[in-house]
């Protein structure tokens, strides 16, 4: 049974989030004797048996879909101006609607500023860790999370017709490095099963072989009695002391109800727009930007990946949908050559999507019409991919409150603006060019793309930097202004990489619960 600690008690250290980096820290710090743990999650705590494998009817469910805006140069203001981002309210966060790809940044993706210079229009920033300080963890949340097809890991998912379709055609464009590292178990461990390949990865998995927080880190953190996990408990503010340090939360319940939890420390794992929107909105006369802000970078820098959505056609059936979400990562193109016309590198990932998402996401240039219901008719004979490469960070790029607009708790709306650098569309256009090539080789007759899709990998906006001045927090996500004051998920990010986050978030979420417990050995903290 889960604890019940006392809103005044300020021993307490409440984590807002709770999905990669906030459910990961609460059990990380749980299973090191931290006795005082409040994991206040915004959305309601789904049981297993409301996990239908049905695409639409759990993207409303799942989705976090209060006001907001996209606004800048990106196709979501358009396609999706309501709904910047597709990531989940409820607990676990959007490890129950990520598809599970598992990926490490390369060493130079830590060190972007160094590797590729001063680029005009972009923000460029080493990390203040290397890949060799955060290799261990690596390790560590490879076993934590079950991956499969890793070194170190479970061995690889079987190979569905899409894997290999994909990978012959890769073989035959001249690409060797076809991988598929994913946090599905292969094998049953850790009281979960194997995959069933189902096919339903990104709607919450039904059977539990996908690692997500609310099936591993957050039921394992509630056994120890020193968590206190509070649903539907939307945050509104932070609040600091005379001396400035953060010494509450205030959230509002389900029934409407507000409540101030008194904190000893508080960590921020809210996702890269509900993050620096709460840090904005805790401005006091003592923080008037907002907390943690001394630097002017809350809220800046905003990345979502590079990204392209594509489906080759064939003339003979290949039936994408029969397997999991993601089939196979082509990653040859995963490497920083600037002789290509740009910095960074991105992935292939193979991606199926069902036939209702692919009806909803198929919007070419011409509209519903013939050029799309041609491609419909032809679904069972798609290879699906998803371009995801490095997006520079840029200033302009980020997350700042509406002036006048306000949701259903009484705050400000955030306003995502997001536009490509000259960076990003050429590397775009690249991966589009090349699938294109690919799958012509192999013998496919039509690719259909897809217009930028609502952003499922939000980061940057609370980024790590040595000097105050750069970014928000230190290499272990500690607020530079505020001491007592941790950044968890994906805003923590100075660089994109081409990789997929959460392998990255959780590895940090490890790092991370070491040095508070040793901070508050210390009575640094």
């Amino acid at each position: 049974m889960a604890a019940k600690f006392a809103l005044n008690d300020g021993e307490a250290i409440v984590i807002i989030g709770s999905g990669a980096g906030g459910g990961t820290l609460a059990n990380e710090l749980a299973q090191k004797g931290v006795n005082k743990i409040v994991l206040l999650e915004a959305g309601r705590n789904f049981e297993e048996e409301e996990i239908e494998n049905d695409e639409f009817g759990m993207f409303l469910k799942l989705s976090w879909l209060d006001k907001r805006q996209a606004v800048g140069a990106w196709s979501v203001a358009r396609t999706g101006p309501n709904l910047p981002a597709w990531i989940v309210k409820g607990v676990g966060g959007s490890t129950m609607h990520w598809a599970g790809v598992s990926l490490r940044f390369k060493p130079y993706e830590f060190k972007i500023r160094t590797t590729y210079g001063a680029v005009p229009g972009a923000n460029l920033l080493d990390w203040p860790i290397s890949y060799e300080d955060l290799a261990p963890y690596y390790d560590r949340a490879v076993q934590k999370m079950g991956i499969s097809g890793t070194p170190g890991g479970q061995p690889e998912l079987p190979h569905n017709n899409l894997h290999k379709v994909a990978s012959a055609a890769a073989k035959k464009f001249g690409y060797k490095d076809v991988i598929h590292p994913m946090a599905i178990q292969s094998v049953p461990s850790d009281g979960r099963p194997s995959c069933q390949q189902i096919g339903f990865c990104m709607q919450g998995c039904k059977v539990g072989a996908k690692w997500a927080t609310n099936y591993t880190e957050i039921p394992k953190a509630l056994a120890t009695g020193r968590v206190d996990l509070r649903p539907q408990s939307m945050v509104l503010k932070i609040e600091h002391d005379r001396e400035g340090k953060v010494s509450g939360v205030l959230y509002q319940d389900k029934d409407g109800k507000q409540h101030l939890q008194k904190a000893r420390i508080v960590a921020l794992a809210g996702n890269s727009i509900e993050s620096p929107r709460l840090l904005l909105n805790s401005a006091t006369s003592r923080f008037p930007q907002g907390l943690a802000n001394s630097s002017g970078q809350v809220g800046r820098n905003y990345m979502g990946h590079t990204t392209a959505g594509l489906f080759s056609i064939y003339e003979k059936p290949i039936n994408m949908h029969r397997g999991n979400a993601v089939a196979a990562i082509i990653a040859d193109e995963a490497r920083n050559d600037p002789s290509r016309g740009f910095f960074g590198g991105y992935y292939f990932e193979v991606l199926q999507m069902g036939l209702p998402f692919v009806a909803a996401f198929l919007r070419p240039p011409s509209g519903w019409g013939r050029e799309m219901t041609t491609a419909l008719e032809q679904y069972d004979r798609m290879a699906g991919v998803w371009v995801c490469g490095e997006q520079l960070p840029c200033e302009g790029n980020s997350i700042t409150l509406h002036a006048t607009e306000k949701d259903q708790y009484g705050l400000p709306i955030p306003v995502v603006s997001n536009s490509d650098h000259a960076n990003d569309a050429m590397l775009r256009q690249h991966g589009r060019t090349q699938w294109q090539k690919m799958n012509e080789g192999f013998g496919s007759i039509r690719t259909v793309e897809q217009p930028t899709w609502s952003s499922t990998h939000n980061l940057g906006t609370n980024r790590m930097s040595e000097k105050p001045r750069d970014g928000v927090v230190n290499k272990w996500g500690q607020s530079h202004d505020i001491k007592n004051l941790f950044v968890s998920d994906g805003s923590q990010f100075t660089s994109s990489a081409a990789a997929n986050p959460t392998l990255t978030i959780v590895s940090l979420a490890i790092r991370q619960a070491e040095y508070i417990v040793d901070q508050m050995k210390k009575g640094a903290i």
